[in-house]
């Protein structure tokens, strides 16, 4: 690649990444013929004080962050990942073709690995971290804080357990140091070509826990699926909103003629998945988790085809960890993060929502009444 880029753009590059630290923003939008756009709380903001960009100027953008390698596989398929680092700030940026120009979207990594408590993630999360085996799906939308959760998850095992991690990711997001644990990264693109590939070689280098950034093909699911039944413990994420549908979307993934086989398979290495999405509040952006805690009624379920009847088992099933989006929703409206009008846009069951609304204030009462 001919670097077409001069000093002074990777100036004005990192110039505009350090505002989008400055402002807090999750995420820079930078496309031509548009002013610099900051998400702030959700809300994706133009900064007017800025000069509109150009097709030039987004140009030798790319050529400052896209190694040779990194720009072969931008010409092939239209998009590429990477990290960058400017001072103390990194971020994860994509850069793809958008009406036959370039745009960028870079997302800030603040770096830091937070507890469960402090990201507002429920307790019950915890349990996670103690598996020793199987399968954990970490699933939501993309911007809904999957990767910072997983951050999270992984540095409590690597705090407290002595083990050999293996991170698999496009691009790696957090870097670990080693602490009780040893961290391997890999990442798709640099260390590895595929993330298929990347989990069948974990299979000789000797690893505790896996992180799959994502599971993008059936030939990656395969692998982790098989990972997690020879008794290695696999975290990974999917892009859905449901923690019964994720169980049908990883099953149709595969050809009809394996589907049965898929299905007893998941039955056995799935130990949990946890939905996420990110609401806006005065408090900044709060974590709905819903949460199905695999148990052998659930896992037989699974086997026979029964995701109907899995719901069920998540809403008598609180003191097992379970919880559904509306007693999620009930939850955070409760703590008075959200409102309740926010949580019934979120939620096509509102009647179960007040229910479970109702009945979690008047247990609030019924405590403070009983203390008093």
């Amino acid at each position: 690649m001919t670097d077409i880029s001069q000093p002074s753009d990777r100036h004005e590059l990192e110039h505009l990444l350090s505002l989008a630290a400055t402002k807090g923003a999750s995420d820079l939008h930078l496309s031509a013929r548009c002013y610099p756009g900051y998400r702030i709380n959700g809300e994706l903001l133009a900064d007017e004080s800025q000069a509109e960009l150009d097709d030039a100027q987004l140009n030798r953008f790319a050529a400052v962050l896209l190694s040779e390698k990194r720009h072969q596989r931008f010409e092939a398929q239209g998009s590429a990942d990477l990290t960058y680092s400017c001072g103390e700030a990194r971020f994860r940026i994509n850069i793809y073709r958008e009406r036959g120009g370039i745009a960028i979207v870079a997302r800030h990594l603040d770096g830091e690995f937070h507890s469960l408590e402090e990201l507002r993630l429920p307790s019950q999360l915890h349990r996670l971290a103690e598996f020793h085996d199987g399968l954990v799906l970490i699933t939501g939308a993309t911007g809904s804080g999957k990767s910072t959760t997983l951050a999270s998850l992984i540095n409590e095992i690597n705090s407290h357990r002595p083990c050999h991690i293996l991170t698999i990711e496009d691009p790696v997001e957090y870097v670990h140091v080693n602490r009780k644990g040893t961290v391997h990264q890999r990442e798709v693109g640099e260390d590895v070509p595929s993330f298929a590939q990347a989990i069948k070689d974990a299979m000789r280098e000797d690893p505790d826990v896996i992180l799959l950034g994502e599971m993008r093909d059936t030939d990656t699911m395969r692998a982790a699926l098989m990972a997690a039944e020879t008794g290695h413990l696999v975290f990974s994420t999917l892009h859905t909103n449901d923690a019964v549908g994720v169980i049908d979307r990883l099953v149709g993934a595969f050809p009809g003629n394996e589907q049965d086989g898929i299905r007893k398979q998941l039955s056995m290495v799935l130990r949990t998945v946890v939905t996420q999405r990110l609401m806006r509040s005065e408090h900044g952006r709060i974590p709905v988790n819903e949460i199905l805690m695999v148990n052998n009624a659930v896992a037989s379920l699974i086997r026979n085809h029964k995701p109907e009847q899995i719901r069920s088992l998540m809403e008598t099933g609180r003191a097992d960890g379970n919880q559904t989006l509306e007693y999620a929703l009930a939850l955070r409206v409760k703590e008075r993060l959200i409102t309740k009008e926010q949580a019934v846009r979120h939620t096509p069951r509102v009647g179960e929502f007040e229910d479970l609304l109702r009945l979690l204030q008047n247990e609030s009462r019924q405590r403070l009444g009983a203390s008093q």
